[in-house]
């Protein structure tokens, strides 16, 4: 029985990066060798182990053969014949299939050393083509290291659109592209994970809504790249730059979606793409059983994000109806969240990138000032049904308006 460290904790230690969790595996072991020495068995499809004190996996060294279509239909064979680089070949990319030694050799049998250092994702294997899984790894993995300036390589990137040619990518569940699409999200570079799906053609089959944008173009005044599928993955890495948080990442990525629904004689204008997009927003989010606060994020950035960007232009009542429709008066309000993504919308052009703001603070002191209404007194006055919620509105109206005559007051002092 040996034990090696294995997959990530490798690649990681290698790059220089902090190693978050660690994997071990086992070769020349049986489950009840693991059992007698006090390891619990967590693994469903294949053995793996959690050790008694650390916690940490351990799997015992295995072989998969293709047996059906997807990413399941594999027959798992774990024996201690199988050897440390049988289990490593089955694995998907050279820099995940390394290994250390318990006495501490590196263990490199297909290259992932060398491809790190020269910044390639590459598969291990012919191996690969059989887990559709394996496409939206690489593209997350292009995610997390396009910074440092990582490429897939020709070859692997021509598996990737056989696969799809194949209809391999046919078989993922909604579970596991979410699962992939959601750790994307959190990523350095996140628009890399959508590129490299679109470079296999791979987006029109997982993400039909967001390949339709490309193509799409809009008015070259207000959006030098012109291309809506190019803005909204600048869009998407703004999101980034502003906001560690998932949800305002994927809301900031999905706003436009409407503009892939107008007419192609109307184009470069999307008058009303803000509520035609509604509808694919919710067929991509029921599809892929999106977290419904993601959903809801989503949805307020697409219906309101033109209005953000106008807020020094919108009436005090509009204004205070925005508000009010995106939940910005409740105690559990995601308004910071809406105002990073507008803003991440606002700096994805090309030149845009350095702009200024400053509709994002103007919105937080308006809704401040609208949140300082004693709703209590009105709740408990002489109002019934709807008028109480009339009479707040109107209240929180009176306030945005003194609050706006105050700041265009003091712009025009300081300007002049």
């Amino acid at each position: 029985m040996k034990t090696y460290l294995v997959g990530g904790a490798v690649r990681d230690r290698l790059l220089g990066f902090p190693v978050k969790e660690r994997d071990w595996l086992v070769v020349g072991a049986v489950a009840e060798t693991m059992l007698d020495q006090g390891y619990r068995p967590v693994g469903k499809d294949f053995p793996v182990f959690l050790h008694p004190q650390t916690h940490e996996e351990y799997a015992l060294a295995r072989t998969e053969r293709k047996t059906a279509p997807g990413y399941r239909g594999f027959q798992v064979y774990a024996a201690p014949d199988v050897t440390l680089e049988e289990d490593l070949r089955r694995r998907d990319l050279t820099i995940n299939a390394m290994a250390i030694g318990e006495d501490g050799v590196l263990i490199d049998p297909f290259g992932g050393q060398r491809d790190l250092q020269n910044r390639i994702l590459r598969h291990v294997s012919p191996a690969f083509n059989e887990d559709p899984v394996r496409i939206l790894r690489v593209a997350r993995f292009a995610a997390r290291y396009a910074h440092l300036g990582f490429t897939v390589a020709d070859e692997t990137l021509q598996r990737m659109r056989n696969m799809v040619a194949t209809g391999e990518a046919d078989h993922l569940v909604a579970e596991r592209v979410w699962a992939e699409l959601h750790k994307a999200l959190l990523e350095a570079t996140p628009s890399a994970f959508f590129q490299t799906l679109k470079n296999c053609g791979a987006l029109r089959v997982m993400f039909p809504e967001i390949d339709a944008l490309f193509g799409v173009p809009q008015p070259e005044k207000y959006h030098p790249e012109i291309d809506t599928g190019v803005h909204i993955l600048m869009v998407l890495d703004q999101a980034a730059s502003l906001s560690a948080k998932a949800d305002v990442r994927l809301a900031a990525l999905l706003h436009d979606l409407g503009k892939a629904l107008t007419p192609s004689q109307y184009w470069p204008s999307h008058h009303g793409h803000e509520q035609k997009g509604l509808s694919a927003l919710h067929s991509l989010c029921e599809r892929l059983r999106v977290p419904k606060s993601f959903k809801i994020l989503c949805a307020q950035v697409m219906e309101y994000h033109t209005h953000c960007h106008r807020a020094l232009e919108l009436r005090a009542d509009t204004l205070v109806d925005m508000l009010q429709a995106i939940g910005a008066f409740k105690p559990d309000n995601r308004l910071e969240e809406f105002i990073l993504a507008c803003e991440a919308d606002a700096r994805g052009r090309t030149g845009f990138e350095k702009r200024l703001y400053p509709q994002a603070d103007y919105i937080r002191a308006a809704a401040a000032q609208a949140a300082t209404v004693d709703a209590h007194s009105v709740l408990h006055g002489n109002l019934q049904g709807a008028q109480i919620g009339a009479a707040i509105r109107r209240h929180r109206i009176a306030a945005v308006k003194n609050f706006t005559h105050r700041y265009f007051a003091t712009t025009e002092q300081e300007s002049a």
